[in-house]
């Protein structure tokens, strides 16, 4: 890890923050591809490279989805009625998650999740002018959907605000409450899902020095540093921006991150 590594994961914790203040996620969709361009430098072997992009990125994760939430719970951003029924399905889904990556393949995890990210956004996209009445369904089936969204979110490495705000969108939840909410579920998927990878990695061999389980510390440590005064610019900016214009900008957002997974 060379002052120039250092310098690029201190700059990529900046953008992350700010993400997750603005779109209620962790950060991930941008941290994952990154380390995985980042981490061949830092003499990490292949082989390695996606589960310790994927880990990091979880751990990251716990720090500014952390920020996030405070952030958004200051502002009045953060509906718990719907975090309770959320949690306990996203807690175990991303264990599960981190489970599943040491018997899936890797390489067919970016296009299958580019797919559902991509079906997400168009609906939020084609959702800006309308209203929606629907409600929340009961806490078996929220629960549910939040297991899915766990799993997901820790194969790709994400705080699931890609999933979790559109479904919150789309049963009634009011844009900025679904962003802060999210911010809040994002954390539980972050924790269950590095803790299990860093119980499958304790006995890997070849995983870098300063590594606990798959999770790469140096890159956690310098992308957290500056990512938890970022969160702040992203949840005011998530404050002030009209309802409509938000929705839009996160919709163009996934179809972006969509577009880039399905042709790796």
């Amino acid at each position: 890890m060379n002052l120039e590594l250092l310098a690029l994961m201190l700059c990529l914790g900046s953008i992350v923050g700010v993400l997750a203040g603005l779109l209620g996620i962790g950060g991930g969709l941008v941290v994952v591809p990154a380390l995985v361009f980042i981490l061949p430098f830092a003499d990490v072997s292949q082989n390695l490279v996606m589960h310790l992009a994927l880990a990091t990125s979880l751990a990251t994760i716990i720090v500014t989805s952390a920020s996030s939430s405070f952030n958004h719970f200051r502002l009045g951003n953060v509906d718990f009625f719907v975090v309770k029924w959320l949690m306990p399905g996203v807690l175990i889904g991303g264990y599960i998650g981190a489970t599943l990556t040491e018997w899936i393949p890797t390489q067919y995890l970016p296009k299958v999740f580019g797919v559902i990210v991509f079906v997400l956004a168009v609906q939020m996209y084609r959702s800006i002018k309308t209203v929606t009445q629907g409600c929340m369904p009961n806490a078996l089936i929220t629960s549910l959907w939040g297991s899915g969204i766990g799993i997901i979110s820790s194969l790709a490495g994400i705080g699931g605000g890609s999933l979790s705000v559109p479904f919150l969108n789309r049963h009634g939840v009011e844009i900025r409450q679904a962003v802060g909410s999210s911010s809040v579920c994002g954390f539980g998927i972050a924790l269950s899902g590095m803790l299990g990878f860093i119980f499958h990695g304790f006995h890997v061999e070849g995983l870098p020095k300063y590594s606990v389980g798959y999770v790469y510390i140096p890159a956690l440590v310098a992308i957290s540093i500056t990512s938890v005064f970022t969160t702040r610019i992203g949840a005011k900016l998530a404050t002030r921006l009209p309802a409509p214009v938000l929705k839009k900008f996160f919709s163009l957002f996934l179809i972006c991150v969509a577009t880039s997974m399905l042709v790796q």
